[in-house]
């Protein structure tokens, strides 16, 4: 599966990126569109100041916690063209913020396969894993 110009099945460009995994990055979601760039990737670069690299499915749980950490991914913004996140949504969330809802018991699952490899660089691998979405 390592092979660079295998097509993502969201975006129409070869992966450049990679996952936890060492494997091409996939695509985390569409619907809603996520990611920094907004490309359905949770790809990150220099502006990327909150290191949105985990690809997450949001649980009504972890909505109320963020919102109570002064993040409210649930309410709409249209203005933004965010349309607010519920549960079951996949959405790519910043590396700092899984690891504090992972040490408060509340940390959504991931997807691997759409989780940046600079993840690794906040978070362990074996934490990653144990709260996998897929088998």
């Amino acid at each position: 599966m390592d092979n660079p110009t295998s097509l993502d099945p969201i975006r129409s460009q070869p992966s450049t990126e990679k996952n936890i995994l060492g494997e091409p990055l996939a695509a985390c979601s569409t619907a809603p569109m996520t990611g920094f760039y907004r490309n359905g990737c949770c790809e990150t670069g220099a502006q990327d100041q909150g290191v949105h690299v985990v690809c997450a499915e949001v649980t009504a749980e972890f909505l109320a916690y963020t919102k109570a950490q002064g993040n409210d991914l649930s309410t709409p913004h249209p203005a933004y063209g965010f349309p607010g996140l519920k549960p079951g949504d996949y959405w790519c969330l910043c590396a700092a913020r899984w690891q504090e809802a992972l040490d408060d018991g509340v940390a959504p699952r991931v997807k691997l396969a759409a989780t940046h490899i600079r993840a690794l660089e906040y978070l362990s691998l074996d934490d990653l894993k144990q709260h996998a979405a897929e088998s």
